[in-house]
């Protein structure tokens, strides 16, 4: 075996042996118990279902997303569950009026907050959901779309943090801005994807040194996510031809969205769920050429 094998080998190894470590994460769920929490991205999916989690635990919740009628019957089933607190905020976080009025209405609600959960994901020009591995972007290169979805997938969520800071500082908070492998590892057809997840990655990481550097005790996670069955990815594969085969594969969104509830809580730097997706990010550290290679088929 060559020692460019016997090297990734070791990475993926070391890799998983560190997965199965971080399982061991010291989590309590009871700090969980009447802290305040905002979640973007509630009407479906992971969001959705990390609103349910965290009212379980008891905390007080703002959720947001476009769909108002969903929101209303996320938020009833939060308080059925055992939120202390649920409120919602309809609103398109691409608007900067619509940030504005979710972190005002938590001042107003709840006078403090201690996780600000950033997981919206969307665009107001195309239905990304139909996008993904579709096309490459050197055959439909749209830029009314890219500046759309960076709006929405980036700019929002550096401005939700940027008017949420000060609460954060005061109740030593903790920001969680929920990422993808795309944002990691660069995928055929997901470039404008990537650009976005990429872009996350490098402003909340940089935001952590500088919290760090000013002695804030302000605590920030990105979530790497991979394949995870929500209701978007069923709708995606359920038509294809071996699609529930892709679909039995997939990690289950209740796990996902505990996972990132954890990782938040106990102040991670980064979460990897499944923990399949942390060796593929190792491997490309050690291996770029082999890793696009090997995406590129």
């Amino acid at each position: 075996m060559s020692r460019l094998l016997w090297a990734g080998l070791v990475a993926v190894l070391v890799a998983v042996g560190f997965g199965v470590y971080s399982n061991y994460d010291g989590f309590d769920p009871e700090s969980l118990r009447g802290a305040t929490v905002v979640i973007t991205g509630c009407s479906t999916g992971i969001g959705e279902e990390m609103a349910y989690q965290y009212a379980r635990l008891g905390a007080k919740i703002l959720i947001t997303a476009r769909r108002e009628n969903r929101l209303k019957e996320v938020v009833a089933k939060a308080k059925s569950l055992g939120a202390q607190e649920a409120h919602y905020v309809a609103g398109d976080m691409g608007k900067a009026e619509d940030c504005e009025r979710t972190i005002q209405t938590v001042k107003d609600k709840f006078g403090r907050l201690d996780y600000l959960v950033l997981n919206h994901d969307g665009s107001n020009v195309k239905n990304i959901h139909e996008m993904f591995g579709k096309i490459s972007w050197d055959q439909d290169p749209d830029m009314n779309f890219f500046e759309d979805y960076l709006q929405v997938n980036l700019v929002s969520y550096v401005r939700l943090a940027s008017m949420a800071l000060s609460l954060l500082k005061e109740s030593s908070g903790h920001i969680v801005a929920v990422s993808g492998l795309q944002g990691k590892v660069p995928f055929a057809t997901l470039a404008w994807g990537s650009a976005g997840k990429f872009a996350v990655d490098g402003f909340f990481s940089s935001l952590r040194v500088e919290l760090m550097k000013a002695g804030q005790d302000v605590s920030v996670t990105l979530p790497v996510l991979g394949f995870i069955r929500t209701p978007m990815v069923e709708k995606m594969y359920e038509k294809m031809e071996k699609g529930q085969d892709m679909l039995d594969m997939a990690a289950p969104m209740d796990e996902a969205a505990l996972a990132i509830i954890r990782g938040g809580a106990t102040r991670a730097r980064e979460v990897y769920y499944p923990a399949m997706t942390r060796p593929l990010v190792i491997l490309r550290a050690f291996f770029p050429n082999f890793v696009d290679s090997l995406l590129a088929d």
